[in-house]
């Protein structure tokens, strides 16, 4: 005989416990379902084992998504502060560490733990590790869930099983495949929260400033017009041996599109070229230390040899026509990466299930009642930072909510 349930919640992350813990809270019967051993592991690993679980400034601006509306209901129902009512109320001690950003005192585990309890409190069935082979809508509306646990008939089913970001974890297309079988439009994923890499041979010079780093501004992609589709951040940039990383490179990864560049500010406080030019006449030092009282010796030495520079010079001896290019190096360093280091390293899936096929007060899908897809399946991409988290917690209670 096969198991009933209200809901079957595929996907036993921080969008599905929590749409789990509150559909059963308000009386369904709920089962939540998941293919891995072990429970919730991008919490467990998220802030560097400590949970960086919401930010108090997320808006739906800092979000991304083929339809940037979408986000705003879920968003402004469950809140920043709603979740840290939650976490107060388990007294799970919290701190802001930078920007907004909430993160536990002691360990992610007690984010999970919380979220564990909450699906106690509604009596969530638990099914895994569990294995879904096929899922099927009968006539009246319900669905048939064929697993290796056996046969689960459901009324509604939640799709919270992610993107594809860190397979090693478990991440699959389980969402994607979902979407297809139903004839649901996708937004195509990609990387994003990820190190972008460069063509070696471009990036030698570079290679050897591994270790390296520095708070920037990033850009790229248009900024001007009603429809800029571009962005600036300033974070810490890091060197790596392969190209750039550091939150300030994983925000705009996001952004970034393929054969397009990005511009870099080295030194955000400093007009390089205006400050060398206007100090011919007082600035004694050589080119050399000038440059290396802003910037790390390595990556000084560097930027003055690919630019053809002698350290030695001295700037009164040089044309402004020089500073202007080495302002610029500083100021405006425009690279093209050829890619990025792809779903290994990705902390998210930009794209996903299109919004369009959504309605942004439940997240049922409009053409197939009783299926929901909530969290990273979704295309609504957070900053870093937080913010994915708040849209996990958001887009879980408004499905659960709906599922009355």
């Amino acid at each position: 005989m096969a198991k009933q349930f209200d809901v079957a919640v595929i996907g036993a992350g921080a969008a599905g416990m929590m749409c789990a813990a509150v559909a059963a809270q308000q009386g369904k019967r709920v089962v939540l379902i998941d293919h891995a051993a072990k429970l919730a592991e991008k919490i467990r690993i998220s802030g560097g084992g400590r949970c960086n679980f919401t930010n108090i400034n997320a808006t739906p601006q800092n979000f991304l998504s083929e339809n940037p509306h979408f986000c705003k209901s879920a968003l402004s129902r469950y809140t920043p502060q709603d979740f840290l009512a939650l976490v107060k109320k388990y007294r799970i001690g919290y701190h802001e560490k930078h920007k907004g950003q909430q993160f536990c005192n002691e360990s992610a585990e007690q984010i999970i733990d919380m979220l564990k309890d909450e699906c106690a409190a509604g009596g969530v069935h638990w099914c895994m590790p569990c294995k879904i082979d096929n899922v099927a809508q009968q006539a009246d509306g319900g669905f048939v869930l064929q697993t290796d646990s056996g046969d689960i008939e459901t009324a509604s089913i939640v799709i919270a099983t992610g993107g594809l970001s860190i397979p090693k974890i478990g991440a699959t297309d389980f969402a994607y495949r979902i979407a297809k079988q139903f004839d649901l439009m996708m937004v195509e994923p990609r990387p994003a929260l990820v190190p972008l890499t460069f063509d070696p041979a471009s990036w030698a010079p570079f290679a050897e400033l591994s270790g390296i780093a520095l708070e920037v501004d990033v850009e790229t992609g248009s900024l001007k017009g009603r429809k800029a589709t571009g962005a600036r951040f300033r974070e810490d940039l890091l060197f790596t041996h392969r190209g750039l990383s550091g939150p300030a490179i994983l925000q705009i990864s996001s952004y970034w599109l393929p054969s397009t560049p990005i511009v870099i500010n080295l030194l955000p406080e400093v007009d390089v070229a205006q400050t060398l030019i206007e100090g011919k006449g007082t600035l004694k030092k050589q080119l050399g230390n000038i440059v290396a009282q802003w910037l790390p010796q390595r990556l000084a030495d560097c930027l003055l040899a690919v630019n053809g520079l002698a350290p030695d010079a001295r700037i009164a001896d040089m044309p402004d026509a020089q500073l202007r290019k080495l302002g610029q190096a500083i100021n405006a360093w425009s690279i093209v990466p050829n890619g990025s280091e792809g779903y290994r390293k990705a902390e998210v899936t930009r794209g996903g299930i299109d919004t369009r096929e959504l309605s942004q007060q439940t997240m049922m899908a409009n053409k197939v009642p009783g299926l929901y897809f909530i969290g990273e399946s979704v295309d609504v991409t957070g900053w870093l930072g937080g913010y994915n988290f708040q849209w996990a917690w958001a887009s879980g209670v408004a499905a659960g909510i709906a599922l009355q």
